[in-house]
């Protein structure tokens, strides 16, 4: 790999095209999400020079004029003339798609930027964007704008000059600072805790890497910085749960094809929890690596069982679920060529990869369990893996009931599901309601062609402190999975889903809440599928009816209430909703049910990473974490932020 990076090593496969006329297709939403993808795209070009050993800092910073500015000490992007193009490379990159220092391996032998199209696309959404780099002992700057033209159209990303060399310095490395245009994005600004989150993501899997971020519009700063990386990133997302010895097992290695890392532990729950990485790009969907690296676990694992005594010679080999039952696990790697499946980058496709991992993983777990000092950790493991094993059948027998009562000969739901007439489940929408009154309300109010009520006689269990077989026990439980008709886990199927938006309705008090969450914590570990691909929603019910003999209006939060009186004038009421059953089946149907009025959030995995965590915070055993993170994060005026962002969702 060359520590030379020069402007003949930009390679330009298209032109600058369609950006501003089609956002979506480069960021996929002009929504919040979006806007962060601009920051993303600059950050992750800093990323990957830290990745390829050529820096060890990146300083993000929010503008009190709400632009942003990233700075790293890698490289510095090359400043010459590029050989084709004829301009300077710095133009090339932040003016031409598909252009970029990443489509052979002499100058990134890793990269999560791998269509080049990040710089650019952020040039062509900004306001204005300006670019310093610090190379071969000189500074140079370069300025671009995106301005409304004569005929009426925006021009973006176009250079106002030249690159231009501005003095001299010591330093290295590039500095981006962008204003994302208002045309696009509309009033939405940068999130401070959004990015927060993403780069201590970033920070863990870069060990050595510090990242400093500032909002200079609050006076918000944090800085990340972890010399144990995803060893570290381990102990974080398991805090709070019982782990069941004291450090997590690690190893590292690298091949010609790969340098892989991985960091595991095990708790007394019984869920896996898998993230892995692939250039820093979270594969939420998995792929080859962690195919290779489950592969291996349970083939070790079960070798040793035999070897040691825990599995006699008549004795099946423990499955690998049974291995894998509260097992904790970072698989993070870096390779060349990667193949992403899909748009999304969510799961490698890479074959050599599943060998791989397959092959380190091995090598390394044989060399750990067969050091005498790691005895005790093997006996946890196995052990656990056993009474896994034990529960399996347990479940098994359970799920079988279950199955048997999703038939409409064995499980009549008649009084529970109120079902609706339409079989095409992309128009079905299934309402899980709280309570048997604000149940019946929404029975009577709703469209009978496309809306099917579940109401929830009493609280569901809380899928997190209870195993599988004690979940599907539940006749709460039981009724969701059947009305749903996917299946759970291994048995989930999409493809059979009887209704296209599952929308959760309960009160908008503490009790409302608790239920909500427990539903959510349910779908996630037992049906993740349906979150993922956006079927899951939750109503928001008013808070509030201000009224007057010709005047009604329904608020939804505390924030909107003065402006809803004002409006109202001389003269109102107020009614204030204690819970869902005090409307009548026309005030449910018109402020919670109707598609043209009703605010629904859909819910939404980011980051998986940090969604385990939010779960474990708050559906564990674990008080004192509850609070901790209740006293660090929590804002009692989000819901309010999150209506005015995000808008309303039909």
């Amino acid at each position: 790999m060359s520590s030379n990076y020069e402007a003949k090593d930009i390679v330009v496969l298209e032109g600058l095209d369609a950006v501003r006329l089609r956002p979506g297709m480069y960021i996929g939403t002009t929504g919040l999400k979006g806007l962060h993808h601009l920051l993303w795209e600059i950050v992750d070009n800093a990323i990957d020079e830290i990745a390829n050993g050529f820096g060890d800092k990146i300083i993000i910073t929010i503008n009190k004029d709400g632009s942003a500015t990233v700075t790293d000490n890698g490289r510095g992007i090359p400043v010459d003339m590029h050989p084709t193009a004829h301009v300077s490379a710095v133009q090339v990159v932040f003016t031409e798609l598909h252009a970029g220092g990443k489509f052979n391996n002499s100058n990134y032998s890793y990269s999560g930027g791998l269509h080049g199209v990040g710089a650019s696309v952020t040039n062509a959404l900004s306001r204005w964007l300006n670019v310093t780099v610090c190379k071969n002992k000189k500074k140079y700057y370069m300025e671009f704008e995106s301005y409304l033209a004569p005929n009426g159209k925006v021009k973006s990303g176009v250079p106002k000059a030249p690159l231009k060399e501005i003095g001299e310095t010591n330093e290295r490395g590039t500095s981006v600072t962008f204003l994302p245009d208002n045309r696009v994005f509309g009033d939405l600004t940068f999130d401070f805790d959004i990015i927060s989150k993403r780069i201590e993501e970033l920070a863990f899997l870069n060990k050595g890497l510090k990242i400093d971020l500032t909002d200079l519009r609050t006076g918000k700063n944090v800085s990340y910085h972890y010399e144990g990386g995803i060893k570290d990133f381990l102990l974080y997302l398991d805090k709070g749960k019982n782990r069941l010895f004291s450090t997590p097992i690690y190893f590292s290695a690298e091949t010609d094809v790969l340098r892989a890392e991985c960091a595991l532990e095990y708790t007394d729950g019984y869920t896996e929890n898998c993230f892995s990485f692939v250039n820093n790009i979270p594969t939420t969907e998995g792929g080859t690596h962690e195919v290779g690296f489950k592969s291996a676990l349970t083939k070790v694992l079960n070798d040793y069982a035999r070897s040691h005594g825990y599995l006699k010679e008549k004795d099946a080999n423990l499955l690998g679920d049974d291995y894998r039952e509260g097992l904790s696990v970072i698989i993070a790697v870096k390779m060349k060529n990667v193949q992403f499946e899909g748009q999304t980058k969510t799961k490698l496709g890479n074959p050599e990869a599943k060998v791989e991992l397959d092959s380190i993983t091995t090598k390394e777990l044989n060399k750990f369990f067969n050091d005498k000092a790691n005895e005790k950790v093997a006996d946890v493991i196995i052990n656990k893996a056993k009474g896994a094993a034990k529960s399996r059948e347990a479940a098994k027998h359970a799920k079988e009931i279950t199955r048997a009562k999703n038939s409409a000969d064995n499980f009549n739901l008649v009084g529970k599901l109120a079902s609706c007439t339409s079989r095409k489940s992309e128009l079905c929408e299934l309402f899980i309601v709280e309570g048997d009154s604000a149940g019946g309300s929404a029975k009577m109010g709703r469209d009978r062609k496309t809306q099917a009520i579940l109401p929830l006689r009493g609280k569901p269990l809380n899928a997190e402190k209870k195993r599988i077989d004690q979940v599907l026990a539940n006749e709460e439980i039981q009724t969701i999975i059947s009305a749903l008709e996917t299946g759970i886990q291994e048995d989930f199927n999409l493809d059979t889903l009887r209704y296209g938006k599952v929308i959760i309705l309960s009160d908008a008090d503490q009790d409302g809440m608790h239920i909500r969450s427990i539903l959510l914590t349910f779908f996630y570990r037992y049906m993740r599928g349906l979150i993922t691909s956006g079927h899951v929603f939750v109503g928001l019910p008013p808070l509030y009816k201000v009224y007057k003999k010709d005047y009604t209006e329904y608020v939804y939060s505390d924030k909107e209430l003065p402006e809803a009186i004002e409006r109202c004038g001389k003269g109102y009421s107020i009614q204030r909703y204690k819970g869902l059953g005090e409307m009548n089946p026309e005030q449910l149907w018109e402020t919670t049910m109707d598609p043209e009025k009703r605010t629904l959030m859909q819910v939404t995995i980011d980051d998986a990473a940090q969604a385990e965590k939010m779960v474990t915070v708050w559906m564990g055993d674990n008080i004192d974490a509850r609070k901790e993170y209740i006293a660090e994060h929590a804002n009692f005026n989000r819901l309010d932020t999150f209506a005015e962002e995000y808008g309303k969702l039909k």
